[in-house]
């Protein structure tokens, strides 16, 4: 059974960078066969993708995001990281981590095999 879960700071301050870390238990990162994803979700809004990591080493990023996301991985470690830099309160958002089936496109979350359970983080002086 693959569980995901997803740790860092629950609270930023604006203009700092974010960084989260997920640990991926009871299956590899390095699969051929999936994909990982950071998902958040601002409160009262939907689920926006933010960026995915494959480890044959390539990352792809919702555009929107691009220039402020970086995902990188650690697979001695199990784990994947997304740093965001230069928060604003707008970032303030339920994050997830996610994993899902190459091919299946970033936003169908319906078909994601794998969810963290996401954690809170608040952007705020």
């Amino acid at each position: 059974q693959v569980q995901l879960q997803e740790s860092g700071p629950g609270l930023v301050k604006p203009s700092q960078a974010l960084s989260l870390t997920c640990t991926v238990s009871g299956g590899s990162i390095t699969s051929n066969r999936h994909y990982w994803s950071w998902i958040r979700q601002p409160p009262g809004k939907g689920l926006e993708w933010m960026g995915a990591i494959v480890f044959s080493g390539s990352t792809n990023y919702n555009p929107s995001l691009k220039s402020r996301t970086s995902i990188s991985g650690d697979t001695s470690r199990n784990q994947f990281t997304l740093q965001l830099s230069s928060v604003t309160p707008e970032d303030t958002a339920v994050y997830y981590c996610a994993g899902a089936r190459k091919g299946v496109p970033y936003s169908d979350y319906d078909s994601y095999d794998y969810w963290g359970q996401g954690t809170q983080v608040t952007v705020s002086s």
